[in-house]
């Protein structure tokens, strides 16, 4: 499988299996993901969950053939309200989620990792929101967390130029609250689950929520934007001339409609 789950315990793991791919989601993986949150959401021993990626990447985000193809039946709008729900189930864990990065972590991977409780970082980390460049908005509910962490300058930044973040820059901004060689990543990951697995479960829990509830209005105001937005520009006549012009290998005339 190209992404699994494993219980040990009170700490659960799930791990990006896709290596050869920089573990790329497709639909499968996510649904795959989708399935492993639902199951999270029922399992009252787990006391804390990893997410960690073999490979060099942590995720590379979504395979790039695939931005604005919808090889589903689903609509858009459907497609997109599916994966807003199936990654909104992380708030419904009440298990802390640790996200391990190493490698690349770009685009909607990215957003989701920005959704969940603590990440980490191996000092190759990378950090990245290339989706504008594809002709699309980041629309997995990320970008009102990193809002948050940044602010407004350096959130444009990355959303509007695609700047990269080294993993040094995104602790310096609060996005990761560790970095750590490459080689100790799972160590320290596992280390930290193991120490929140320890704790009452009723305190983590509660102190979780309180947290939550400071987040999650911002953040299901963003996603409910986004949904809105990123269907009006699937239908647009700019990204309808950005894949023409792609094909045509020529260069776009945008009309900003």
């Amino acid at each position: 499988m190209t992404i699994t789950l494993e219980v040990d315990g009170p700490v659960a793991v799930i791990t990006n299996n896709n290596p050869d791919k920089h573990n790329a989601f497709d639909d499968e993986m996510d649904a795959r993901l989708f399935d492993i949150l639902g199951e999270l959401k029922q399992r009252t021993d787990v006391r804390a969950v990893i997410w960690r990626a073999e490979g060099k990447s942590w995720s590379s985000g979504r395979d790039v053939s695939a931005i604005g193809v919808n090889k589903t039946p689903m609509t858009h709008h459907e497609l997109m309200t599916r994966g807003h729900r199936g990654i909104q189930q992380v708030w419904d864990i009440e298990a802390p989620i640790i996200v391990a990065v190493q490698g690349w972590a770009i685009g909607g991977s990215f957003q989701r990792a920005l959704l969940c409780d603590i990440r980490i970082a191996a000092d190759d980390a990378r950090f990245m929101l290339p989706e504008v460049g594809y002709g699309v908005i980041p629309d997995t509910g990320g970008v009102s967390v990193l809002y948050e962490m940044v602010g407004p300058g350096l959130v444009s930044d990355m959303v509007l130029t695609g700047r990269r973040l080294s993993a040094d820059e995104a602790l310096h901004h609060g996005i990761v609250s560790r970095v750590v060689p490459r080689a100790e990543l799972d160590t320290v990951a596992r280390e930290m689950a193991d120490k929140i697995a320890a704790s009452p479960a009723v305190t983590v829990k509660m102190a979780r929520r309180v947290i939550g509830h400071l987040a999650r209005p911002q953040q299901r105001t963003s996603m409910d934007d986004e949904l809105i937005y990123q269907t009006f520009i699937n239908k647009s006549e700019d990204f309808a001339e950005m894949r023409a012009a792609k094909g045509e290998d020529r260069r776009p005339e945008y009309r900003g409609s």
